[in-house]
C-alpha cells in the first residue's frame, strides 16, 4: 500500500506552481494580516476575498472544505463561545445562561477572534495542500538554510500524515483479528489501548530509521549539496513576495500609528 507522506494533493494550478518559498510568504502575509491590520472586518474579508479564491485557485477547494467542516470551523466555534462567554467586557447583554452572560462586546471580540483563527489555519491548510515538504526543503537548503533546519521542517509536516497512515494500518490489522473498533462508544474506547502501543512504538522505530538513513546520506557532510530537481523561482515570484512583505509592514505600521 502506497504510504501518504504529506498532506500535498498534486494537482497542475497556478498556486502549485509558485516557489515555496513564495507560498510560506503568503502564508505568513494572510496571518500577519489578519491578527495586525486594525481594522475589524480585515479577518473576515481575507477569508472570504483571500483563502476562498486561493482554494478555488488551487483547485484544492473541495479538500480545503473538507478541512474546513472537520477541523477549523468546529475550533473556531469552540474558541467563540468560550470568549463570548467568558470574556469580562461589556455591559450590554445579550444572552444568558444561567450564570454565564454573553455581552454585545464580548461576541464582537469573540467573532473576530475566532475568524483570525480560520484565517490562520485555513492559510496553514492549503500551503500543506499545495506544497510538497520535500520541495519546501530543498528550496531553503539552496538558499542557505542549514540542513538541521530544513529537516525539522519536513519532519514536521510529515508527522500527522504518516500517523494518520501508520493508525490505519494497525487498526486494519486489529480488525483482521477480531479487534472490535466499530460498535459502542465504551467499547470502542477500550480498544484504544491495543492500537496506542503498536503506533508509538512504530513511531520510535521510524525516528531510529530515519536518523540512520540521513547519516548514510550524508546529511551532515559540511560539502556543498546539488539537487537533482531545481525549483524555479521567476521573476514574479521574486515580485509577489515583495508585495507580501510590503503589506506585512504597512499592516504593523498601520496598527503602531494608530494604537
Amino acid at each position: 500500500m502506497h504510504e501518504r507522506l504529506s498532506f500535498h494533493i498534486k494537482r497542475d494550478s497556478f498556486l502549485h506552481r509558485l516557489n515555496p518559498l513564495t507560498k510560506l510568504a503568503l502564508t505568513l502575509a494572510l496571518i500577519l494580516l489578519a491578527f495586525t491590520f486594525p481594522w475589524y472586518w480585515m479577518p473576515h474579508l481575507l477569508a472570504l476575498a483571500a483563502i476562498i479564491p486561493l482554494s478555488l485557485l488551487g483547485k484544492v477547494f473541495r479538500e480545503f472544505m473538507l478541512t474546513a467542516l472537520r477541523l477549523i470551523i468546529p475550533a473556531a466555534g469552540f474558541l467563540f463561545l468560550m470568549q463570548a462567554f467568558f470574556q469580562p467586557v461589556g455591559a450590554d447583554v445579550i444572552f444568558q445562561f444561567y450564570f454565564l452572560d454573553m455581552t454585545s462586546e464580548s461576541v464582537l471580540f469573540a467573532f473576530r477572534n475566532a475568524m483570525r483563527i480560520v484565517v490562520m489555519v485555513s492559510a496553514f491548510t492549503l500551503f500543506l495542500l499545495t506544497t510538497h515538504p520535500s520541495e519546501l526543503m530543498s528550496d531553503l537548503t539552496r538558499r542557505g538554510l542549514p540542513g538541521q533546519f530544513s529537516y525539522v521542517i519536513i519532519s514536521t509536516l510529515q508527522i500527522l500524515p504518516q500517523m494518520q497512515t501508520k493508525a490505519q494500518t494497525i487498526i486494519s490489522a486489529q480488525r483482521s483479528r477480531g479487534l472490535d473498533t466499530e460498535s459502542s462508544f465504551l467499547k470502542r474506547a477500550g480498544s484504544l489501548i491495543p492500537l496506542i502501543g503498536p503506533l508509538v512504538f512504530g513511531s520510535l522505530v521510524e525516528v531510529e530509521e530515519r536518523a540512520i538513513a540521513i547519516e548514510a546520506r550524508g546529511f551532515t557532510s559540511k560539502h556543498a549539496k546539488t539537487s537533482l530537481h531545481e525549483i524555479p523561482d521567476p521573476a514574479f515570484d521574486k515580485s509577489l513576495r515583495w508585495v507580501l512583505f510590503a503589506l506585512i509592514i504597512a499592516s504593523i505600521g498601520l496598527n503602531i500609528w494608530l494604537s
